[in-house]
């Protein structure tokens, strides 16, 4: 059986990809909640919130360096499996990027040793300036990433030139010139017409994520009677953080599709599986089963009118369908679909809990009610799937284009990889990503059950240490003893000879 190495390659990058966007969203949640729970530190004088926020400091670091680890192998498939794309985006995602190197990643990661080793050698304001700085850094990190793959999404401030060689002469490929893309507006790419909705978006789905992460620590410590009080503080912190950001998610939701309805019809088409235009107001489906060959959608349940109603605030304008586009420009519409719709599902979900949630709280029982309390522990699987599925969404339903509308991802892939190089790394990769997962849970189920250090106890610092030490010599072997005895004797002998 032939194997097919686009396929093969974008099965590859869906691995690495999907894997390695477990944790910049939650770096990027948990970074801003520590900068409220030390924010809190510093203004109460509650030591109880310095021990929360050097927990979660902890947490963020292995989660950061997760992150870190995962995210450069996909700097190298660009160029390798991906090289005739690289080489089109070249000009644009360089400046991109080069943009994150100088404004994010140095940023973030030169005030992480601060952040992460300074608690006892620089002062408390000093040490929150660190943790400001860190979130900062991880939400320029996001902002530069994320518009680069606008720019794929919704391509502006570029020309198209042919590819020429040093000698002068067109480059061939297989017979073929080649094209790239170089920029010719730097800010017209930057705010490419989806790039700023979708960055909202994604600090809004890392904020409920890294506010559920919390959210679901904080009712196991409850339920299990451990650290109750710190885990009280941790909840009421987390709880309106994802009650907001989730009632947020949903207005920055609507927003973009409706930015994707102008933009990307056809994928808006296919997140909505609307085969026919018709003259009609388009439903909204809540769930169902598309056939992409027979053009329907099976046991599905549907609001008549809301799609249209929701795009253009009306119900007579009509929804461009996917039979407005040609057979081979539709994207995988099933895929698409599901993704979606799970994203959107997951969403109602968050607010739902949230809402419920704060409402007991406001009625005093929310500590008491057991049943949310496991839900919430379980809950945090939520928000990593709500951003999975979401992006899954976003980049399937942008096929068959890797480039909306200038570059196919079937024309974008490396010539020269075979399909057997690339299954070969998949499975080592596989791998590899199976094993940092495991010491990634063992790790963080080790600080987890620790939980934070009762309050006093990390105050001691190298006095402690050294009050330890002292302690341990008092209570040294007998020999030891003697010999300080000894000692001390013959001290005492010459002190009495000198005076």
């Amino acid at each position: 059986m032939d194997l097919d190495p686009v396929l093969l390659s974008r099965l590859q990058f869906a691995l690495t990809i999907s894997f390695h966007y477990l944790f910049p969203p939650l770096s990027i949640g948990l970074g801003w909640l520590m900068v409220i729970m030390e924010g809190l530190y510093l203004k109460t004088g509650d030591k109880e919130y310095e021990s929360i926020a050097r927990f979660w400091t902890g947490i963020f670091a292995v989660v950061f360096a997760m992150g870190v680890a995962t995210g450069i192998v996909m700097e190298f498939e660009f160029g390798t499996n991906w090289s005739t794309y690289s080489r089109y985006v070249g000009d644009v995602f360089g400046s991109a990027l080069a943009a994150e190197g100088i404004f994010a990643f140095f940023l973030e990661s030169g005030f992480l040793a601060v952040l992460v080793f300074g608690w006892d050698r620089v002062g408390p304001k000093m040490h929150f300036f660190s943790t400001v700085m860190v979130a900062v850094g991880a939400l320029f990190s996001s902002v530069w990433i994320t518009v680069a793959n606008s720019w794929q999404q919704t391509p502006a401030g570029h020309h198209i030139v042919q590819v020429m060689q040093r000698d002068g002469t067109p480059l061939l490929i297989n017979g073929q010139p080649q094209y790239r893309a170089e920029i010719v507006d730097f800010w017209a790419v930057v705010f490419s017409p989806s790039s700023v909705q979708r960055l909202l978006h994604v600090w809004l789905g890392a904020g409920i994520l890294g506010a559920f992460f919390v959210l679901s620590i904080a009712a196991y410590y409850m339920l299990r009677n451990r650290h109750v009080s710190a885990a009280e503080k941790m909840f009421k912190v987390a709880l309106p953080v994802a009650l907001i950001l989730s009632l947020l998610a949903l207005l920055s939701g609507h927003s973009q599709a409706r930015t994707v309805a102008e933009t990307q019809p056809a994928k808006l088409a296919a997140f909505e599986a609307h085969f026919e235009t018709g003259d009609g107001p388009a439903p909204l489906y809540l769930w169902g089963w598309p056939d992409q060959e027979a053009r329907e959608v099976n046991y599905g349940a549907a609001v008549p009118g809301l799609l249209t109603f929701l795009v253009h605030g009306d119900f007579s304008t009509p929804i461009t369908g996917l039979d407005q586009f040609a057979r081979e420009d539709w994207p995988p519409v099933w895929i698409t679909f599901q993704t979606y719709h799970i994203m959107v599902a997951l969403g109602m979900y968050f607010i739902a809990i949230t809402v419920f949630a704060t409402f007991l709280y406001a009625r005093g029982a929310l500590f008491r009610t057991k049943w949310l309390l496991w839900l919430f522990v379980f809950s945090v699987v939520g928000p990593f799937i709500a951003n999975q599925t979401g992006w899954a969404a976003a980049e399937v339903g942008r096929q068959p284009w890797i480039v909306y509308g200038l570059l196919r991802t079937g024309d974008a892939y490396s010539p020269s990889v075979g399909a057997g190089e690339i299954l070969f790394s998949m499975i080592v990769f596989g791998i590899i990503y199976l094993v940092l997962f495991v010491l990634w849970i063992y790790i963080m189920d080790m600080k987890i059950r620790k939980g934070p250090e009762p309050v006093g106890d990390h105050a001691a610092g190298r006095e402690g240490f050294m009050r330890v030490a002292s302690e341990l010599a008092d209570h040294a072997g007998p020999s030891m003893t003697s010999a300080r005895s000894d000692d001390g004797e013959d001290d005492a002998h010459a002190e009495r000879n000198r005076k």
